[in-house]
């Protein structure tokens, strides 16, 4: 483990302020703009559409009666603490790491404000082929996802020593 913060993963911590406040001011400039389910067409296959979104991830448990909000904010509130810890032991040089932590550690804070101020996320990303869309999304959803891509790419891809041997990461 590092000796002090400032060479660990926690030196990456204003990837997470910046995430969030991107998120925040977004899902705010659309709740004063768009009226529920208004949609303004920008590209043929995209549209900025304002809908919320009760449950987590393509509304999974939307529907359950309202229990599932604080369910999404145990898990939210126990993943970023539990990735916060981990970027503390780490070092500062695994940036690939430390950066995806960072961004999932944005986004669930992001989606964890909404929850307990709306008791919903604010959605207004709106990518669709024709007739078919893709679920809505916003900011700290893309910063959770582009987190997860880079979690699951740097567990096949071995940092180097300095000496120049290669080790596997566990």
């Amino acid at each position: 483990m590092p000796s002090s913060w400032k060479e660990s993963g926690l030196r990456w911590y204003w990837v997470v302020v910046l995430v969030f406040i991107a998120d925040q001011l977004s899902k705010q400039w659309v709740l004063a703009n768009f009226d529920l389910r208004e949609s303004i067409n920008l590209l043929p296959f995209f549209n900025f559409t304002y809908v919320r979104n009760y449950g987590a991830a393509f509304s999974f448990l939307s529907d359950a009666g309202g229990w599932q909000r604080w369910l999404f904010t145990i898990v939210a509130v126990g993943f970023s603490t539990l990735l916060t810890v981990w970027l503390r032991k780490q070092p500062n040089a695994m940036w690939r790491l430390n950066l995806a932590y960072t961004l999932v550690i944005g986004g669930a804070l992001g989606n964890l404000v909404d929850r307990l101020q709306h008791g919903f996320v604010v959605d207004f990303l709106d990518f669709y082929w024709k007739t078919s869309h893709f679920p809505a999304f916003n900011i700290a959803d893309s910063a959770i996802c582009v987190g997860a891509g880079l979690i699951i790419l740097d567990s096949f891809i071995s940092e180097s020593k300095p000496d120049g041997k290669d080790v596997a990461k566990g």
